[in-house]
């Protein structure tokens, strides 16, 4: 599904060139649940935004679903996000003055979706993360595990292939966190793909691979057996 090939990312600073990926290969297949570990300034987060079509890369290939998308226009790449790709941040990145309801129907709008299936789909993705009595409150009214629960019903509620959560458990309590990274794992065992970056290693540790990046380089690439 996912296949990238000598990737590299750089940034203008001045007269110098930031180097921030440099040469990365790598395949994610259908259906794995792969963690992304690194330190602050590894370039974990820089790999996930081209993999979520966030950003271009400067040089070399990316084939999602064998589509070379490395070239591709923002209005191309914003395409892909909102039909192939789910996105689960640690801030939640909910909108205030929307109920759960609204907020996880906001990527049908941009889907062009009619008002009904809208509602009923999005009714359906907060069943699914045990949130249907919690559809008419705003994002003040609701929990930060709750929040969070909004944030991954919103991002499935158009099917996406792939999920792609950054620091999903950042902002919330040790308790809260397990059951989140369990909600990942249901749907990993559903068929979706998950890729998660994360810094903390027990987080890591529900995904059935984890792949370090150190230097804007993958350090490690480690199967694990769950």
């Amino acid at each position: 599904m996912i296949e990238l090939t000598t990737i590299t990312k750089s940034y203008k600073v001045g007269v110098e060139t930031l180097v921030v990926l440099k040469d990365i290969n790598l395949t994610i297949h259908n259906g794995e649940f792969v963690a992304i570990m690194g330190p602050s300034g590894s370039g974990k987060s820089t790999l996930m935004n081209v993999i979520g079509c966030l950003d271009n890369p400067t040089s070399g290939t990316y084939l999602l679903s064998n589509e070379d998308i490395s070239t591709y226009k923002d209005e191309e790449l914003a395409k892909v996000r909102n039909l192939s790709i789910g996105f689960v941040f640690q801030q939640f990145q909910l909108l205030p003055r929307l109920t759960a309801l609204k907020n996880v129907e906001l990527p049908m709008i941009y889907a062009g979706l009619g008002r009904k299936e809208r509602e009923e789909r999005a009714k359906h993705a907060l069943d699914k993360v045990g949130l249907s009595d919690r559809i008419n409150h705003l994002p003040n009214e609701l929990s930060g595990g709750q929040k969070q629960r909004v944030a991954i019903a919103r991002s499935i509620v158009n099917d996406p292939k792939i999920i792609l959560a950054d620091e999903p458990t950042g902002a919330l309590d040790s308790k809260t966190s397990i059951s989140i990274m369990e909600q990942f794992t249901e749907l990993n065992k559903e068929g979706t793909t998950v890729i998660l970056v994360t810094h903390e290693q027990e987080v890591a540790d529900y995904a059935k691979r984890i792949i370090t990046v150190r230097d804007g380089s993958i350090l490690s690439d480690e199967e694990r057996g769950r």
